[in-house]
């Protein structure tokens, strides 16, 4: 059974991205087939994944104003393993011609049927915002897992994204759940970053993935170099760590039976 993740927090900056394009890979890595969904304007987990996003032909957008499917528009990771739905700045201009359509909101998951059943997984990496991008994204997925740094605001604004996951669980798509945190950019030297991992771990309990992203300067430059750090220097502690969040997120789906996470 396919299962489809949506990475999203509205605060920008957390690893979203980051998380997306190491996921994908990780997963990938185990023999996974697996589609990452580039929904974020900046298009930077289609560069993250070796894929210019200025020589694509056609993008997310065309697939979300029906003027492509996706087939067409998804093109392969060159050194990632998986497959990219590459977005670039013209997700900007799809956004607004969206806001006259009827049913936006379900364009994405509409689109994603036909080759849903072609991957393992599909990890959507949305922007760093609460809108129509980002609730197509949140429509279409089965969960959505919410990177977080480990940082004074760390809390802002969750309340806001769990409530519109619970909006859109009672009006759209009743089998979206939260899939967990997952803490990012964690710096153990750092009181503050202990601070705020035990208080997500004591509201938040089991949601909390165990895995913890280091801060770590490899996993920032394997971007630039257009590979997922596992390619980049696969002996780094960011490579290692995005390995044991694949390895947990399997491990997560196969007790659980039907690939669902409990309700927040």
């Amino acid at each position: 059974m396919t299962v489809i993740y949506a990475i999203a927090n509205q605060k920008g900056g957390v690893g979203k991205t980051t998380t997306s394009v190491n996921l994908a890979a990780s997963l990938a890595a185990t023999r996974k087939r697996v589609l990452v969904i580039d929904m974020d304007p900046q298009g930077n987990a289609t560069m993250g994944s070796g894929v210019n996003k200025h020589a694509v032909e056609y993008t997310t957008a065309d697939v979300l104003l029906d003027r492509a499917p996706v087939r067409d528009v998804m093109v392969e990771a060159p050194n990632g393993g998986y497959r990219v739905l590459p977005g670039n700045n013209a997700l900007t201009v799809a956004e607004v011609e969206l806001v006259t359509e009827i049913a936006r909101e379900f364009r994405l998951r509409q689109a994603l049927e036909p080759v849903q059943a072609d991957f393992d997984f599909i990890i959507i990496d949305c922007p760093p915002s609460l809108n129509t991008l980002t609730v197509n994204a949140l429509v279409a997925a089965h969960g959505v897992i919410i990177p977080m740094q480990c940082e004074y605001y760390a809390l802002e604004g969750l309340s806001a994204l769990v409530k519109t996951i619970q909006r859109i669980r009672q009006t759209a798509n009743p089998r979206l759940r939260v899939s967990g945190l997952l803490r990012t950019m964690y710096d153990p030297r750092n009181n503050l970053s202990h601070d705020v991992s035990e208080q997500l771990t004591r509201h938040f309990g089991e949601q909390v993935f165990r895995t913890i992203i280091p801060r770590n300067v490899t996993l920032a430059e394997a971007p630039s170099h257009g590979k997922p750090v596992l390619q980049y220097d696969k002996s780094c502690r960011g490579a290692a760590a995005y390995l044991a969040l694949a390895g947990e997120l399997l491990r997560r789906n196969a007790a659980s039976g039907s690939n669902r996470q409990p309700a927040p």
